[in-house]
């Protein structure tokens, strides 16, 4: 009996064929042809200090509570020191710890603003140094392909080069902002805005402790300008604290979000959209309300519950040197201010001009306004004289908080640039009748 025989497959598509198998199971092995990355072994190392010195005058308060704004001049300063190291371990695998010494608080102890003026300050208080392990995460990064980008030495990043198209993991100690909200005009305390409203979008609750860090795992999908980003968190034990909650199945903060990069008049811009749902022993406003032996304290109507919301953060280049930027954002408040401000709606907007037009390049002037808005249960709770994580004035005469800042950093050396910094704050706390604030400051940014 004569055995039949296929058909015998051309060897040029032979080939072919098995080239493009070799190339798919390297790249799912991260190897692909031309992807590259720091040598194993390769180190990173960068550092910072930031020195933020800043002042106000008396402004008009009729009365003051626990946790208003003092009316009376006063001034205070930040100090921060930080290192970042970064070691490159096995393909594509990436280990990072940044120590960090922090002194000094804000104006008022951080209170009574809820779009806070010093982003480098803590709801924390330190008299003298104080040592904390801000961040410390493993990052891995799978190729895909779609051809290689070049990474620059930086802070937390180790120089080599990565596919464009990757999916990246990472877990550890860190800041959650570090992965999402991000915005090329403002995110960046140390050397942009200083507001809390401005360099975050203020309605995002972020998980956090009180020094604004936080444990958890982020994955993300980069794919031709494209990205999609998912985040799971711990949540802080009690509201501001300073330690992390140890029931993940029940107190969690997650987020989604989605990037597009895009190309309009020859000018890049960046839309990222998210949605977040924490779960925390949060307070209700209503309940405390409804409840006469809660005494207006909310920390009485304490249990596991939801917060969700969502926003949005653009950026636009407009012309040399010239950027725009907005940020929406949005949560229910119906629940406690858990670990960011006490802010349930704001929307931001801005500008940022670089010195090329008055030979400055490294040079910065910048722009922006915020409106800040509680929502209904919130500003109840606040005018019966209850007392929120930064807010409670005994009463309220509500209004939307509206922030202006502006500064102008100059960089005098490579590695250090000082910023003076101005912003007006109208209806502090939400309170129409207290202020309006101006508010002064310097900041000192030394960068190695």
């Amino acid at each position: 009996m004569i055995t039949p025989q296929a058909s015998p497959v051309p060897r040029s598509a032979a080939r072919r064929a098995a080239a493009a198998t070799a190339l798919l199971c390297a790249a799912a092995l991260g190897r692909a042809e031309g992807e590259t990355g720091p040598a194993p072994g390769a180190w990173s190392l960068h550092e910072q200090e930031t020195l933020i010195d800043q002042w106000h005058p008396s402004f008009d308060a009729p009365y003051s509570g626990t946790n208003s704004f003092l009316a009376v001049p006063e001034d205070d300063r930040s100090f921060s020191f930080t290192l970042f190291l970064g070691r490159s371990l096995w393909k594509g695998a990436e280990l990072y710890f940044n120590p960090e010494v922090l002194q000094g608080h804000g104006l008022s102890s951080t209170l009574g603003i809820a779009a806070y003026p010093n982003g480098e300050a803590g709801k924390a208080a330190f008299a003298n140094l104080h040592y904390n392990t801000s961040r410390l995460f493993l990052r891995q990064t799978i190729g895909l392909g779609g051809g290689t980008e070049k990474v620059e030495d930086d802070e937390n990043q180790v120089a080599g080069a990565r596919d464009a198209n990757r999916l990246t993991l990472s877990a550890g100690k860190f800041s959650a902002s570090d992965f999402f909200d991000d915005n090329a005009y403002s995110h960046d305390a140390r050397g942009q805005f200083q507001n809390w409203a401005l360099i975050d979008s203020a309605a995002w609750d972020f998980p956090a402790d009180v020094l604004g860090y936080t444990a958890g795992f982020v994955a993300e999908l980069e794919l031709a300008g494209s990205a999609l980003r998912y985040g799971a968190f711990m949540e802080p034990s009690q509201a501001n604290g300073p330690t992390l909650d140890s029931r993940v199945l029940k107190a969690w903060g997650q987020i989604v979000q989605v990037d597009k990069s895009y190309t309009a008049g020859g000018r890049t811009g960046t839309l990222r959209a998210f949605a977040f749902w924490n779960r925390a022993d949060m307070g209700s406003y209503r309940e405390t309300l409804a409840d006469p032996t809660a005494d207006h304290d909310i920390t009485r109507t304490r249990s596991y519950r939801s917060k969700v919301g969502f926003g949005a953060s653009w950026d636009q280049e407009v012309a040399p040197g010239l950027g725009a930027f907005a940020r929406l954002s949005w949560n229910d408040g119906r629940t406690e201010t858990w670990a960011f401000t006490e802010i349930d709606s704001s929307f931001a907007v801005g500008l940022s001009l670089a010195g090329v037009r008055w030979h400055r390049p490294d040079d910065v002037f910048a722009l922006a306004g915020v409106v800040n808005g509680l929502s209904g249960a919130h500003r109840d709770y606040l005018a019966a004289g209850g007392l929120g994580m930064i807010l409670g004035d005994g009463r309220l005469n509500y209004g939307p908080e509206q922030v202006t800042e502006l500064y102008y950093r100059v960089k005098l050396c490579p590695w250090l640039f000082i910023t003076p910094d101005f912003q007006f704050v109208r209806n502090p706390g939400y309170n129409r009748d207290r202020g309006p604030v101006p508010v002064y400051a310097v900041r000192a940014h030394v960068a190695f």
